[in-house]
């Protein structure tokens, strides 16, 4: 952009508002990474992720009501009501497509849990915790261990805000994303109207609902849609503010940025476009406009930065071992293998992967142009309409967004958990192919785009999301769902499950503890199984299939040893090679003895009630110490 760094140095220098907005960047930085350890940062947003979050999410909500405002008052509300009356059917029945093709469900088994775990503390404890044990003590569920996950803290805060005011159920996360759902369709609606019209918002609607992984998410309990909902806010308050340029608009587009900075790790990268369309509507108007809330916007990010340190003081948290072979999280190296993963996802014809074909071939089609436009935009922003500047930074964003993910060691994205971090390029492209459509030849090809995403979803999409074949190679969701189901059939909740993965118990309140907690402390599982503490000890356990005699071989981190005697109970095969089992702990050996869930010999005196209620506190202690 011509010009762009020539803002007028006398005009920064005396500008005692952007000294202080520079002072808190300052101190922001420091505090989020220098100032304090691993374990001091950690535990702050513990304590104090909540509430961050309850802030800034309040600051957001009233800047868009008083955006609303100002809006109603420009009499633009009659605008809307004028058009939104077929685009609000469309935006009805393409969000009911997407949520009628797939059932309700935990997809991916450990992104879902730990969310809906931190929702579970946000709740109860008002505390940023995942829950790995838990028990009912006697009617009152009680969290005994808890971790801070690396995942962001928005999508568990608006979840949690729902189990406040509904009450605790766990399936409050598939509420969230259904009315996400149709938030981020109507937001879609909205951008492509302003870009091309009333076809441009039919056609992205149109694209956007042909796209199966989009489908498997809206029924899903992960943040993948909140954080499309986060980016195109952004997107849509930064084309107001490039538009209007007062100080109001700026505050509603750097708090959604926050916002988006807190719903997905690398979503904070969009920080760089808006950062950028601030500084040209600086320059262009020779003036620095800012708000007190802007000024102290720096340290909005600062439970971000805080959050980050639990990579340092985990460092499995980035998971390296899931890929042998890997051994940083970020490389180039990882670049050639992962577009060949990423073009394998996006032009499949069968089925098999949740793309959109029409996506992948109008998308990459107009890659090219929508690339030239956006380097005519930002070199001759003139040229183009102010709110659209604002969408050329934003494609900066989403180019930035694509390529780190080409050099994540895990950035295959016809991988069945990883597909998801595709959303946001298949959102660009559904974009790209809307304006290169309308530079090419005004709105009769976006209409044809129009069509052609129609065509593709009943030629393609629909069957692909009725086979459910790309949900169906991802046996450990439905691996969660069967142990909903077992949930379902035990209602009275008073059994103890040990699982690798206790959290999908626990978040549904049922006492449940991990297979390493067994075996190292296994004189608590004997302690509460001779006194029967749970009406039943279950034990959930993979097992490997030999292909020439059909032997079952029970995978060594679900190995409880030789000393647990188990039952089988349900089993269910949901892979070629492995079947899944749910057993009862029938007995446990301690040595050479055998522990077995059998009433203790009859007193042979009678005691006071003083001396009950002094043995009852006794037992009790120890029953709570022995938890297992």
């Amino acid at each position: 952009m011509d010009g762009f760094f020539m803002l007028p140095p006398r005009m920064l220098a005396s500008d005692s508002r952007l000294r202080v907005l520079l002072g808190t960047a300052v101190a922001a930085v420091y505090l989020g990474f220098f100032a304090f350890s691993a374990d001091q940062s950690v535990n702050a947003v513990i304590k104090g992720g909540y509430w961050a979050m309850l802030v800034l999410t309040a600051l957001f909500v009233r800047r868009l009501w008083l955006l609303a405002r100002e809006e109603g008052r420009a009499g633009v509300v009659w605008e809307w009501r004028q058009w939104l009356r077929w685009p609000t059917g469309l935006v009805a029945v393409c969000g009911g497509v997407l949520l009628a093709h797939e059932p309700y469900g935990f997809k991916i088994l450990m992104d879902e849990a730990m969310l809906l775990g931190t929702s579970m503390s946000m709740h109860f404890e008002k505390v940023a915790l995942v829950p790995m044990r838990g028990n009912d003590l006697h009617g009152a569920f009680q969290v005994l261990n808890g971790q801070l996950d690396k995942r962001p803290l928005f999508q568990p805060f608006l979840t949690s805000v729902i189990h406040d005011v509904s009450g605790y159920r766990p399936e409050n996360v598939f509420v969230l994303n259904t009315v996400l759902t149709f938030v981020l369709l109507a937001l879609v609606w909205r951008l492509g109207r302003r870009l091309a019209g009333p076809a441009g918002g039919a056609a992205a609607v149109l694209m956007l609902t042909g796209l199966p992984l989009l489908a498997q998410n809206t029924t899903g309990g992960g943040f993948e849609l909140l954080n499309l909902v986060m980016i195109l806010a952004t997107l849509l308050l930064g084309m107001r503010f490039a538009e209007r340029r007062d100080a109001s608009s700026l505050e509603a587009v750097v708090l959604a940025a926050v916002l988006l900075a807190h719903t997905r790790y690398e979503s904070v990268l969009f920080l760089l476009p808006v950062a950028g369309l601030v500084l040209w509507v600086w320059w262009v108007e020779e003036r620095v406009i800012l708000s007190r809330l802007v000024m102290v916007a720096p340290l909005f990010l600062l439970p971000w930065a805080l959050h980050h340190q639990v990579f340092s003081l985990r460092e499995s948290a980035w998971e390296l071992a899931s890929r042998p072979g890997a051994t940083a999280p970020f490389s180039l190296a990882y670049w050639p293998d992962n577009v060949a993963h990423a073009l394998a996802f996006f032009f499949n014809p069968s089925g098999a992967q949740a793309n959109s074909l029409v996506i992948a071939v109008l998308g990459f089609l107009a890659a090219p142009f929508f690339a030239l436009w956006t380097v005519k935009a930002l070199r001759r922003p003139a040229g183009v309409a102010r709110g659209e500047v604002a969408l050329a930074w934003f494609a900066v964003g989403f180019a930035l967004q694509a390529a780190l993910m080409m050099c994540y060691f895990w950035g295959r994205f016809d991988d069945p958990v990883i597909r998801r971090l595709s959303l946001p390029l298949n959102l660009a492209l559904v974009i790209g192919a809307v304006v290169a459509a309308r530079e090419l030849a005004g709105t009769r090809p976006v209409k044809g785009i129009a069509g052609l995403a129609l065509v593709g979803l009943f030629a393609h999409s629909l069957p692909a999301m009725a086979r459910h074949e790309y949900s169906m190679e991802y046996y450990v969701g439905r691996e969660t769902a069967w142990r909903r189901e077992f949930i379902a059939a035990h209602p009275e909740k008073d059994y103890l499950v040990i699982d690798n993965n206790s959290i999908i118990w626990v978040t549904h309140l049922v006492s449940a503890t991990p297979v390493l907690q067994a075996t190292t402390h296994k004189e608590n599982v004997i302690f509460h199984h001779r006194n029967r503490s749970f009406s039943a000890i279950y034990v959930f356990q993979r097992f490997e299939v030999n292909p020439d005699t059909g032997a079952l071989t029970v995978e060594a981190e679900d190995d409880l040893g030789p000393d647990y005697e188990l039952e089988t109970v349900w089993q269910r095969r949901f892979s070629l090679l492995r079947v899944s089992r749910l057993s009862r702990v029938v007995a446990v050996r301690d040595g050479a003895s055998t522990v077995i869930a059998a009433p203790g010999p009859a007193p042979t005196t009678t005691r006071s009630p003083a001396e009950l209620e002094e043995a009852r506190k006794k037992y009790f202690e120890t029953f709570i110490k022995k938890l297992p």
